[in-house]
C-alpha cells in the first residue's frame, strides 16, 4: 500500500514541494522511505496526489504525477458530540469515529466527566485530537479532515441552534427507541455521548428540550470510548455506506 500523508498545502499539477516537517519525518525516520518511492498527498480539499520522491536531504522533496479526485466521504454528515473521557479513551474515540466516517467531533464538559480542561491545557489536547483525526484520515484514506472543536460547557453546546433537518440523537440504556425505529434523515445528524458517568437527569431533560431524542443501542450499558463509534457505526450501517 503506498504510504499517505496530509499536505495542508496548496497542491497543484507539475507542483514539486518540500513535505512539512511531520510528514517528513513519518516518511523518512519512520517508514525509511526512499528516493523515486510513490506516496499519496491530501491537503483536505478533496482529491489525492500520486507523488514521487525527489530527494531526501536536507530536505524531502517530491513532485506531483497524477491527482485522483476519489471522495471517500460518506453520503451522511454525522457529528459527534462526546462528553470528555479521561485518559486515552478520547484519543480512542476520535481515531475510531473518523475511521468509520464521522463529519466533526465536539468535546463537551458535563456534570459527571472525570476530565476537567481549560485555557492552553484544553488547546494542547484538542490539537492533539487534531492530530490523531489527521492520522486516521491518512490510515483509512479519507481525504477530508473532520475538525475537532474547542471543548464546550454542555450548557454552551446546547444553547446552540440546531441545523436545518438535523436529527439530534442523546444516547440511553433507559430509553424504549432503537436507531432502528427512526426514519431516514432527510439532514445531518448529532450523536450526543454521556461521559463515563453518563448524563444527569436535568442534562437529559437540556437535552430533550432543544430537540434531542433518547434512542438505545440495545440491552447492554456501553462504556462512553464504546458507545460514539458503536452508535456511528450503527448510523452509518442503516443511513450511510457502510
Amino acid at each position: 500500500m503506498i504510504p499517505r500523508f496530509y499536505c495542508p498545502i496548496p497542491l497543484a499539477p507539475g507542483a514539486s514541494l518540500d513535505l512539512p516537517a511531520e510528514a517528513a519525518h513519518h516518511a523518512a525516520r519512520v517508514l525509511r522511505l526512499d528516493a523515486g518511492d510513490q506516496v499519496i498527498l491530501f491537503n483536505g480539499r478533496g482529491g489525492e496526489w500520486l507523488a514521487r520522491i525527489e530527494r531526501l536531504k536536507p530536505t524531502v522533496h517530491v513532485s506531483l504525477e497524477v491527482f485522483d479526485a476519489t471522495d471517500r466521504e460518506p453520503p451522511l454528515q454525522v457529528t459527534l458530540v462526546q462528553g470528555l473521557a479521561a485518559g486515552d479513551k478520547m484519543d480512542w474515540i476520535v481515531q475510531k469515529t473518523v475511521e468509520l466516517g464521522v463529519a466533526a467531533i465536539q468535546p463537551v464538559a458535563a456534570r459527571r466527566s472525570v476530565v476537567r480542561l481549560s485555557g492552553s491545557r484544553s488547546e494542547r489536547r484538542v490539537q492533539h485530537w487534531g492530530n490523531i483525526a489527521i492520522a486516521a484520515c491518512e490510515q483509512s484514506g479519507r481525504n477530508c479532515v473532520p475538525a475537532v472543536a474547542p471543548v464546550l460547557d454542555l450548557v454552551q453546546y446546547l444553547a446552540q441552534p440546531a441545523r436545518d433537518n438535523e436529527l439530534r440523537l442523546v444516547l440511553s440504556p433507559r430509553a424504549p427507541r432503537r436507531t432502528r425505529d427512526l426514519a431516514v434523515p432527510t439532514g445531518p445528524v448529532t450523536i450526543l455521548i454521556g461521559p463515563e458517568g453518563g448524563f444527569d437527569d436535568g442534562e437529559f431533560l437540556a437535552a430533550e428540550s432543544v430537540g434531542f431524542v433518547a434512542v438505545s443501542l440495545g440491552p447492554r450499558v456501553l462504556r462512553t470510548e464504546t458507545a460514539g463509534p458503536a452508535a456511528l457505526a450503527v448510523i452509518m450501517a442503516l443511513w450511510g455506506d457502510i
